[in-house]
């Protein structure tokens, strides 16, 4: 029996190893056998032997000089959010155009990348007064609707890692200003398909968001609409909420079963 329980603390450790030498990666390009030999205290050798492990499988790929290991294809396909490629753009701007149309608004695609949300495609409304087009737009997801929305879909341990500080910046008077306050409204809306945003990211800006589609925290896209605040209200926000779902309708039903 105590040579089983030793068999099967051998695999582990290397797994342990192997993992310590990918969260390296959070804070560096490339590294060496002698750094991860340095950072794991083992030897050259063992550190040779996980490194070529890794990049076996192509989480690791071998620099240009034969010298450093970069984060091969396999790790950044795993780091990379899905959904935001030309066949998917490309699938989503019906969605889009119609969500505009339905709400009047002007409207946007978002994903999570870690603490941030990016609005990556949208449509501008048309109105005189309106809310203008923000593809590109980087900002902490805890104080936009589909960063909230996205946001809520996460365990808090994961949520508190994103934002180690307790406190968190305010844009306005109405931002989220710290991460118990931010879990509370997180375990709001798990039980909800929808999240409002009213002037929290911008003064005269309120906002709604639903999930779009997505399974996993990697390819979840939410759809969200921008409304000047002067001429919105929750009641409001709730009619454009249900406009966004019927546009997601679209995407589901030019979805193949199964995907």
């Amino acid at each position: 029996m105590p040579q089983d329980r030793t068999s099967q603390a051998r695999p582990l450790e290397s797994l342990d190893a192997g993992i310590q030498v990918m969260l390296m990666f959070t804070s560096r390009d490339t590294v060496t056998v002698t750094s991860v030999a340095t950072a794991l205290g083992i030897s050259r050798s063992g550190a040779h032997r996980i490194l070529n492990t890794l990049r076996s499988r192509g989480i690791l790929s071998l620099g240009p000089t034969g010298r450093g290991y970069f984060p091969g294809p396999a790790l950044v396909e795993m780091a990379r959010p899905r959904g935001m490629d030309i066949e998917a753009r490309l699938r989503l701007r019906p969605v889009i155009d119609d969500a505009m149309y339905r709400t009047g608004e002007t409207v946007h695609v978002a994903t999570l990348l870690g603490s941030q949300v990016l609005l990556f495609d949208g449509r501008e409304s048309e109105k005189p007064l309106r809310a203008g087009i923000r593809i590109g737009y980087l900002r902490p997801a805890y104080a936009l609707s589909a960063g909230k929305l996205l946001l809520s879909r996460l365990i808090p341990e994961q949520v508190r890692a994103l934002y180690p500080e307790e406190g968190l910046p305010q844009f306005t008077p109405r931002t989220t200003s710290s991460v118990t306050q931010l879990l509370r409204e997180l375990d709001d809306l798990k039980s909800q398909d929808y999240a409002l945003n009213l002037q929290e990211i911008e003064e005269g800006l309120n906002g709604v968001a639903i999930i779009l589609e997505g399974r996993s925290w990697r390819d979840r896209i939410a759809l969200l609409a921008s409304v000047p605040a002067h001429r919105s209200d929750i009641a409001s926000l709730i009619q454009i909420k249900d406009r966004l779902q019927e546009s997601a309708m679209l995407l589901r039903k030019r979805t193949p079963p199964g995907l």
